[in-house]
């Protein structure tokens, strides 16, 4: 595999997980109360539990979309 293949495939996934991202972002967003009813009848859970695990795994999920995905891009990007 060369550099242009890695750096390429890097930077599809980051394009790939930002979309999903975003996607998450806006469905909890526009249909939060759809989404927790349906939840809450297979968990019990609270609304305020339902956001902080929501929230929770965003910030995780673009914690880790940066770490492995952006940051491993922009350092090949730099070095050739």
């Amino acid at each position: 595999m060369t550099l242009q293949e890695v750096r390429s495939a890097l930077a599809w996934c980051t394009v790939i997980n930002f979309g999903l991202l975003t996607w998450w972002f806006l469905f909890f967003s526009l249909a939060h109360d759809w989404t927790y009813r349906i939840h809450s009848k297979l968990y019990r859970i609270s609304v305020e539990k339902f956001d902080a695990a929501n929230y929770a795994g965003i910030s995780f999920f673009k914690a880790f979309v940066f770490a492995f995905n952006l940051v491993p891009y922009l350092a090949l990007r730099i070095v050739g």
